[in-house]
């Protein structure tokens, strides 16, 4: 069996996405992966790394037209793919027909965040009923996202798929110690956030609250991990406030040293919100997992499906990304009960041991890929 992926999200690129596809490509057999996905910067290098086959699209961004379709049909017939997967189905699941006509017999579609958020409008809804009757399964993540898409898309088709977080590498003792040191942080508390810079995650939030924050907790830092379009606006709000000395956003981080940079926070937020009339919104968040997997307390956002990422009050808190006085509020909180702070951290790595394992993500996605799974779930709200 041969499986076709067709993504836009992909690594290098960086993105919950992007380590979502890769992850379950990774995970199949070698050798039975073929993935066709854009061009990033550094991507030579890294499908040279990978136990299956990457070709990259000559650009950074493919579409669903006439020749994108040609280059994946002949992909299907050179590698003799019976099942294609589509990383994110829209629009790119608009291929699918073209894909069955060139011999793929299953197709199986992702679906994030934006798919959710175009269910919502009634073009949106229109192309995902189209895309849907080319598929013979589509994932959704959680219990938000099956509310949103059940109306367009035949319940009976959709399956619950989660990403998964791998333990052994997002863990206690990752690397944070060094992180610190590097920075010169010796043991000053450290609100930490892993995320692309961009409107939606609430970055500008935790810069905006962070002098209040400073007055409760003399000495917190807040350490804004990840490089995107909005990066010069924050360094502008931390220059404006003067909080130079107790707030770095580091830029793009490697893969690899992700993990370090969760490990050197005692708390994890990303106060997220939707924005654009519901059509930015937060698919689930796997930067919240992540993040409970090494141990940290997690602030999240109440956009969209983040909620799904927590279990609040046990392994985090949920917050209105607006309020900067629920932000604050949560931040100071864990904060000044430090010992609290790790028992909730504690809980979130349990809660992900227990719930949110890749090798159960892993066999699902295969029972998906020859249709084997039990769909008993289809159509149901987890």
């Amino acid at each position: 069996m041969s499986t076709l992926i067709v993504t836009n999200d992909f690594p290098p690129r960086p993105g919950g996405i992007q380590a979502f596809v890769h992850a379950l490509a990774v995970r199949r057999p070698p050798g039975s992966v073929v993935v066709y996905a854009p061009r990033w910067k550094g991507c030579e290098a890294f499908d040279a790394r990978q136990p299956y086959r990457v070709v990259r699209h000559p650009t950074s961004l493919m579409l669903p037209v006439p020749s994108v379709a040609r280059r994946a049909a002949r992909l299907v017939r050179e590698h003799g793919c019976d099942t294609v997967v589509f990383g994110a189905a829209l629009p790119m699941g608009l291929l699918a027909p073209a894909l069955r006509q060139a011999g793929a017999r299953r197709v199986v579609m992702l679906t994030h965040g934006h798919e959710a958020a175009w269910a919502g409008l009634g073009v949106g809804r229109a192309l995902l009923r189209r895309i849907a009757e080319g598929a013979d399964v589509v994932t959704y993540l959680g219990g938000y996202t099956f509310d949103r898409l059940s109306g367009p898309i035949p319940p009976e088709k959709l399956v619950r798929l989660t990403p998964g977080v791998d333990t052994e590498v997002f863990r206690p003792g990752a690397g944070g110690a060094e992180i610190r040191a590097a920075l010169g942080l010796g043991d000053r508390p450290v609100v930490v956030c892993v995320s692309r810079l961009v409107p939606r995650k609430g970055q500008d939030m935790l810069i905006r609250v962070w002098p209040e924050v400073l007055r409760a907790a003399p000495g917190a830092f807040l350490l804004l991990v990840g490089g995107g379009p909005y990066r010069r606006t924050l360094e502008r709000m931390i220059a404006s406030l003067g909080l130079g000395g107790s707030v770095l956003v580091t830029g793009t981080v490697p893969w690899g040293r992700l993990p370090a940079y969760y490990d050197a926070g005692d708390v994890f937020a990303m106060p997220c919100r939707t924005r654009r009339w519901g059509m930015d919104v937060e698919g689930l968040g796997i930067v919240y997992l992540e993040a409970s997997a090494t141990g940290l307390p997690v602030v999240a956002g109440n956009s969209g499906g983040a909620p799904d990422a927590v279990v609040p009050g046990q392994t985090g808190l949920v917050v209105d990304g607006r309020s900067p006085g629920e932000v604050a509020d949560a931040l100071i909180g864990l904060l000044k009960d430090p010992a609290g702070a790790r028992a909730m951290g504690e809980r979130g790595r349990a809660w992900i041991e227990r719930e949110w394992r890749w090798d159960a993500v892993a066999d699902r996605f295969a029972a998906l890929l020859t249709g084997a799974a039990d769909l008993k779930d289809a159509g149901a709200d987890p």
